[in-house]
């Protein structure tokens, strides 16, 4: 695929979403959409995703990039000091469990988290933000918190989307896709393996539930 050259990345992920939005008929404000935009564009820097923790001075005294686990950012998040801290940590919470679910969803298939842990993990922040956001916020922002939280999964499709515009799907990609489908109820996982020629079983869901 040829590299489109475009004027700044902001403007790639505006038109990108926008496009995978509609593809996936999920309907967003429009200042829930320039949030997301402007999530991607920060975390497509991974110093901005990533925590810096500084290794044993017998090491070297270097440090290494990781991306703190979920439940020990929402614990940092409940336990926070002040309102401000705890407003801060929920929000990286939601906007870290969003990025990785919508671009990195496939590197999921060998690990003991897998994707639905995060939309659960996101969703829940924004809940929390939209119910418990500081006076001293936006009404604006409360709604954008609010409409993720319970948009949170078409949200993630619309990004996996934009990150598989250029991928082929393999037969452990398949398998991959119907996992999803199970574990998420994920529209665009169910429309994409139709177009691979399966057709999703609703009895593998309903088995799941119980």
């Amino acid at each position: 695929m040829a590299i489109q050259p475009v004027s700044s990345l902001k403007e790639f992920f505006r038109d990108a979403l926008h496009d995978a939005l509609s593809h996936q008929h999920v309907a967003v404000e429009g200042e829930t959409e320039h949030y997301v935009v402007n999530v991607l564009t920060l975390f497509a820097d991974a110093d901005a995703l990533y925590d810096r923790h500084s290794r044993d001075e017998t090491c070297g005294g270097d440090s290494r990039k990781q991306l703190k686990p979920l439940a020990l950012m929402l614990g940092e998040a409940l336990e926070a000091p002040t309102r401000e801290a705890r407003f801060h940590g929920l929000q990286r919470l939601g906007d870290v469990s969003l990025f990785i679910a919508g671009f990195f969803s496939a590197g999921f298939a060998r690990k003991l988290v897998d994707v639905d842990y995060h939309i659960a993990m996101g969703g829940q922040a924004y809940g929390t933000l939209a119910e418990s956001c500081p006076p001293a916020r936006a009404r604006t922002l409360r709604q954008v918190f609010a409409e993720l939280a319970t948009k949170f999964q078409p949200m993630v499709d619309a990004l996996n989307e934009i990150s598989e515009s250029s991928y082929q799907h393999s037969d452990q990609d398949r398998l991959r896709l119907y996992e999803l489908w199970v574990k998420t109820g994920s529209e665009r996982s169910r429309q994409l393996l139709r177009k691979l020629g399966l057709e999703p079983a609703p009895a593998a869901r309903s088995v799941l539930s119980h």
